[in-house]
């Protein structure tokens, strides 16, 4: 499972790195969506990180 955590980290800061470069470079209805990647990649990078770092931390 701590593999499927560090997956979901590096997916988001796939995401942000894609994300950030795009929302400058994209047309004006897809720079939206390039933004929101970036929020999305954050979070989930921050997430993958906190459960990479304690598995157990939402369970209580």
């Amino acid at each position: 499972m701590v593999m499927v955590y560090l997956a979901l980290a590096l997916c988001g800061v796939g995401l942000i790195a894609w994300g950030l470069p795009a929302a400058h470079r994209l047309r004006s209805p897809l720079n939206v969506v390039a933004a929101a990647s970036v929020l999305l990649g954050v979070l989930l990078a921050l997430l993958g990180t906190l459960l990479f770092v304690a598995p157990n931390f939402f369970q209580g």
